[in-house]
């Protein structure tokens, strides 16, 4: 579980891919930027661009996580030799609850439609597949790209996010331009409740 507050801005320095009889998919070594690794060991998980992930291996100053192909298929980023990617490590239940709860299983992926200044700040619009309207909700919480925000407006298949310049500093969400793709999760109480109420979640 995570709160969608970023702590580091890694890079992935290596891909390798993974054939094997379980599963296909990439072995990634990152480099962790600023993230403290001093309390993380091999079965940990941290959150990469907001996908959940199992830390591998721990050497040279880079730590290893294996993606599955169903988790390649459903995000972004993590194919991308010297991408940079957003970084959390796993909350504790004592750490504030600064963002909201996030699971760092990533719904689909939306495509930024504007990213352009507003006053102090940047309007950032992104179209979301029809399938996760139903949990994208006015003032309601959502992740892009393993960051917390909250939505401002949604305009049919669009929703736009007011985005800070503390938000731009220590997250990749400064460098998203129209066109680009970004992963998506929902609110999980809006899913929980459209389940409650049938609403086929």
């Amino acid at each position: 579980m995570f709160t969608g507050i970023i702590e580091a801005i890694g890079e992935i320095r290596q891909i390798r891919p993974i054939e094997n009889n379980i599963h296909f998919g990439l072995c990634l070594s990152i480099f962790p930027g600023n993230l403290d690794l001093s309390d993380v060991k091999p079965g940990d998980s941290i959150a990469v661009n907001g996908a959940c992930l199992t830390v591998t291996t721990l050497a040279n100053g880079l730590f290893t996580v294996d993606v599955s192909q169903e988790t390649l298929n459903c995000t972004q980023g993590l194919d991308q030799i010297d991408a940079r990617v957003n970084l959390e490590k796993a909350m504790r239940l004592s750490d504030r609850l600064g963002g909201h709860l996030v699971s760092g299983h990533v719904d689909a992926t939306g495509t930024v439609v504007k990213f352009e200044p507003a006053g102090e700040s940047f309007l950032l619009t992104i179209k979301a597949p029809l399938s996760l309207l139903r949990y994208i909700t006015h003032k309601g919480s959502i992740t892009i790209n393993g960051v917390s925000l909250t939505v401002n407006q949604i305009d049919d298949d669009e929703f736009s996010i007011n985005l800070i310049p503390h938000t731009l500093a220590m997250t990749t969400l400064n460098e998203l331009a129209p066109g680009m793709r970004v992963n998506l999760e929902t609110d999980m109480l809006a899913r929980y409740v459209a389940r409650l109420l049938n609403l086929n979640a």
